[in-house]
């Protein structure tokens, strides 16, 4: 793979540089910039290079047609304001763009072709579309790892028709993710979250032989505690999956890695409730698991703190109401901690991981933060990426 920053000469070349700017809206207005503010380094690089950059990117699924409501629009003025440069935005019909047309104006530095996915050829990983866009520029970067795992006309055709290259983030990510499943250093912990074991069912597979620990907590860890006999109340619960919860403690013991999961919880009779402490023979009918308990938490802080390297993905309870925030404060401030004295390597990934570390302003106490979802976790599955594999 070649990175553009061991490019020898950028001056006055044209960038097709494929960014991942889907960043939520609401009536025109960004609500989360941080997919945003990961890509500054990339358009800072380039034009610290004197590049002409043309930005490639999707907000949504339109699905091959043309809304108002996911224009670029809006995602072209915030950077604007970031980067304290104009751009351009070009909404005519790609498939009538020449190169010429572009920079036009002698200080035209950026331009942003419209919605991507207006076209109906970007899913399609189109021949004939790939070859208009490469038609528009001297060379591509790819610094869009979260959409690496679409076989997408402009992130995947279009490599075969520019010389293609990885951009700052994307090399980022890569070299997150590699200290986490080839580049190890060990002892190594997961701590995975989220409401359905068997969507993750894949990555736990794939890292139980590497890992050291694997620590299981929110909705997915209700599953384990009902196979193995607990009373689980009316909290949720994922149907069939006995077997899978087998195959994770069988394949656990053939590789001597720790599975740890709640001891005691913290219950609520609904979502907006207080919170109460409870040990597993306690838990009633009636009752909702909506986070991990204080043995629970004491328990993920040692295998942390005897840990040198921690994967995060998915949050310990239902941290939207604070009254179960707890749990999953706790294991960001033991991470944090850790972090702080250099003890420490640690990826989190996933949109309500983000969201929780962002709430106690955390994000930079963490090595490396993805923000890029299906991605990610396709990654850490062990699959091969269309984006990658093809600047491969």
């Amino acid at each position: 793979m070649k990175y553009i920053r061991d490019h020898e000469n950028l001056n006055q070349k044209k960038v097709l540089l494929r960014l991942d700017l889907n960043v939520p809206l609401k009536n025109g207005v960004i609500t989360d910039q941080t997919r945003i503010d990961k890509i500054l380094p990339i358009i800072n690089f380039l034009l610290s290079k004197n590049s002409r950059i043309i930005v490639v990117s999707h907000v949504g699924r339109p699905r091959g047609e043309k809304k108002k409501d996911l224009s670029m629009k809006p995602i072209c003025e915030y950077l604007e304001k970031k980067i304290n440069k104009k751009i351009k935005l070009i909404s005519d019909d790609i498939s009538k763009l020449e190169k010429e047309d572009l920079f036009v104006e002698k200080y035209d530095e950026i331009i942003c072709l419209e919605n991507i996915r207006f076209n109906k050829e970007e899913e399609k990983n189109d021949t004939s579309f790939a070859k208009q866009l490469a038609g528009l520029a001297d060379l591509f970067v790819n610094d869009a790892f979260s959409c690496s795992h679409r076989a997408h006309t402009s992130v995947s055709k279009i490599t075969e028709f520019l010389p293609s290259f990885a951009g700052l983030q994307l090399e980022a990510e890569l070299t997150a993710l590699k200290k986490v499943t080839s580049e190890i250093k060990k002892p190594i912990t997961c701590i995975i979250g989220g409401s359905k074991i068997s969507s993750k069912i894949g990555i736990i597979k794939n890292l139980i032989p590497k890992f050291n620990n694997i620590i299981l907590v929110g909705g997915m860890a209700n599953n384990i505690l009902n196979h193995k006999g607990n009373q689980i109340g009316k909290s949720v619960k994922e149907e069939n999956c006995e077997k899978i919860i087998e195959e994770i403690f069988e394949t656990s013991k053939q590789y001597s890695c720790s599975i740890t999961y709640p001891v005691d919880v913290l219950v609520g009779k609904n979502l907006k409730s207080v919170s109460k402490a409870k040990e597993l023979d306690e838990i009633g009918e009636d009752d909702l698991i909506l986070d991990i308990g204080p043995k629970t938490i004491n328990a993920i802080k040692k295998v942390i703190e005897n840990s040198e390297t921690v994967l995060w993905n998915g949050p310990a309870g239902y941290f939207e109401n604070p009254n179960f925030a707890n749990g999953s404060y706790e294991i960001a401030k033991a991470i944090i901690k850790k972090n702080k004295n250099k003890s420490i390597y640690s990826v989190v990934g996933g949109g309500d991981t983000i969201a929780l570390i962002n709430d106690i302003k955390a994000i930079k106490d963490f090595n490396f933060v993805s923000t890029a979802g299906g991605a990610f976790l396709e990654y850490l599955e062990g699959k091969d990426l269309p984006g990658i594999k093809a600047l491969s």
